[in-house]
């Protein structure tokens, strides 16, 4: 094995390696999610390198430069306030999502007017717009972080792959029974996953548009599901009140989570792929231990519908949103509420945390998003403007930049 070079990443902390083997070049990520400003560098090198053998004494010095680099901005603190940069009038329908490519120059609207639209975000001009679907276009993504494709899932029960630069459509995939209402690329972008209201996800290969995999076992309708950041294993949130984990290689499931008592609204794996967090129309969070399927905690707290739950990138916080007009911050170590979220005049249906962590956006039905800040849970700032309920809401990758989605057709870019 020979190492040919570094890439920093800055969110979550971690360093990239590129390295050598067999002819191949591969990559592997030293992730560095416990880092702060106060860690000594010295003593995390050791720590790497004792794990690392492809960190030599040679490379050390080059390392510790990266730890450096990787403080240094975690040091900068966060005082950025967002201005209304541009509405625009998306679509001559409601919206249905909104969702960033990688780098967040390019985001994606879908909508009920069966289109799909790509948006340069810089000048807030239109790119392509998607066509082809024969109903409504619910669930959008960008195969991040490489940002060549598009998925759109349909209410046609059909899922179509899309050229990002070129607006082309490479395949659609069909078989579902009923409307799909979810998907996700996992992170090698060789596999799309979708949900449908057929009580069913299917696995279908990017490259040949073939189907892979039909994960049956939900008796209800699968609204929500999440690759884990190895791309693994595939976690599923369904109407019949359970969660399963699937082997993603063989499409057969290892877990069922049981134990909420309502409607699933969201799942979502932390970084390291060891815990999985579930919201719930039972109005409480739970989570669960990925290896074992076993239930660590439950949040609650909210006295209506969790309709949101979220890992910080670091995986150490967890954001849920309610139906109850508040949402809420928890420790995902010690299980603790830390902050409530409260100003919020209808519910959110959306919340998610900035990059760096410090910061959560939710988005509400009283027509406004929030910025909070996560330690003391003040509102830092209300984005008004909007004419309807905002039902999305997404940062970029730097956490400088944030569009809202709103029922009143338009989207915001808030700079």
């Amino acid at each position: 094995m020979k190492l040919k070079r570094f890439f920093l990443r800055y969110y979550p902390p971690g360093i990239i390696l590129e390295y050598e083997k067999g002819g191949y070049l591969r990559t592997k990520s030293i992730d560095l999610l416990d880092l702060t400003s106060e860690t000594n560098p010295d003593e995390l090198l050791a720590e790497i390198r004792q794990s690392e053998p492809l960190i030599t004494e040679s490379r050390a010095d080059q390392v510790k430069q990266l730890i450096l680099r990787l403080q240094q901005k975690q040091g900068q603190q966060d005082h950025h306030r967002f201005c209304f940069f541009k509405e625009l009038k998306a679509h001559i329908l409601p919206l249905t999502n909104v969702a960033f490519d990688k780098s967040g120059s390019r985001f994606i609207t879908g909508s009920y007017d069966r289109t799909c639209r790509v948006w340069d975000t810089a000048s807030g001009t239109e790119l392509h717009a998607l066509e082809g679907h024969r109903n409504v276009v619910y669930a959008i993504a960008f195969n991040n972080p490489y940002g060549d494709k598009i998925a759109t899932g349909s209410f046609d029960k059909t899922c179509k792959l899309w050229c990002a630069e070129t607006a082309k459509c490479f395949h659609t995939f069909r078989g579902h029974m009923a409307e799909i209402v979810c998907l996700a690329f996992n992170p090698q972008s060789t596999l799309v996953a979708t949900g449908s209201m057929d009580a069913t996800a299917k696995l279908w290969d990017v490259e040949t548009g073939e189907e892979v995999a039909t994960l049956t076992g939900h008796t209800a309708e699968v609204l929500s599901l999440c690759f884990n950041t190895v791309g693994n294993q595939l976690v599923t949130g369904s109407f019949d009140h359970t969660v399963a984990i699937w082997d993603v290689a063989s499409g057969r499931r290892v877990h069922t989570l049981i134990g909420h008592r309502g409607e699933i609204s969201n799942v979502q794996f932390n970084w390291d792929c060891s815990l999985i967090v579930t919201g719930s129309m039972d109005k409480t969070c739970k989570l669960w231990e990925a290896v074992s399927g076993k239930c660590v905690a439950t949040l609650v707290g909210h006295k209506e519908e969790v309709l949101d739950v979220c890992f910080d990138l670091s995986g150490q916080l967890i954001a849920t949103a309610s139906a109850d007009g508040t949402a809420r911050v928890f420790s995902a170590t010690t299980h603790q509420c830390l902050v409530t979220l409260e100003g919020h005049d209808g519910e959110i249906s959306k919340i998610c945390f900035s990059p760096q962590g410090s910061r959560v956006l939710t988005a509400s039905s009283d027509k406004t998003a929030r910025l909070w800040d996560v330690q003391s849970g003040v509102c830092l700032q209300v984005l008004e403007g909007h004419t309807d309920e905002i039902f999305s809401c997404v940062f970029n990758y730097e956490g400088d930049t944030i569009i809202t989605g709103s029922k009143d057709n338009t989207c915001r870019i808030w700079y």
